[in-house]
C-alpha cells in the first residue's frame, strides 16, 4: 500500500516561497506518475503539476507554469513542489498524489490511485 505524506505548507507574504515535500513509501514507484492538486474552500481540486519517477518528465497547468516547479528525488522517494512569487489566490490545501498506470499524465483528480493527507499553504496579501 502506497503511503504519502505532505510536507512544507505554511504561512507566507504574497510574493514569498514555498517549497512542498512529498515522502513516498509502501512500494516501488518507479514506474509511477506523480501529481501535486490544491483544493481551496468553495473549489474543486485542481490540477498543479505531475513528473513521471521514471524520466523526471514534467507538466504543468497552464496558470503555473513559469512560477512553480515539480521535482523527484529517488534516492529520498521524495517528490517537491518548488512554489515561487506566490500570490493570495495560491492559498489551498496542497495534496501529492500517485498515479500507477504511469501513461500519459493526467490532469484529473479521480485518475490518481494514491493520495496525501494534504498540506495548508496560506498567502497573505
Amino acid at each position: 500500500q502506497v503511503q504519502l505524506v505532505e510536507s512544507g505548507g505554511g504561512l507566507v507574504q504574497a510574493g514569498g516561497s514555498l517549497r512542498l515535500s512529498c515522502a513516498a513509501s509502501g512500494g516501488t514507484l518507479l514506474g509511477y506518475n506523480m501529481g501535486w492538486f490544491r483544493q481551496a474552500p468553495g473549489k474543486e481540486r485542481e490540477f498543479v503539476a505531475a513528473i513521471s519517477w521514471r524520466t523526471g518528465s514534467s507538466y504543468y497547468a497552464d496558470s503555473m507554469k513559469g512560477r512553480f516547479t515539480i521535482s523527484r528525488d529517488n534516492a529520498k522517494n521524495t517528490v517537491y513542489l518548488q512554489m515561487n512569487s506566490l500570490k493570495a489566490e495560491d492559498t489551498a490545501i496542497y495534496y501529492c498524489a500517485a498515479d500507477k498506470s504511469a501513461g500519459i499524465f493526467y490532469t484529473l483528480a479521480r485518475r490518481y490511485d494514491y493520495w496525501g493527507q494534504g498540506t495548508q499553504v496560506t498567502v497573505s496579501s
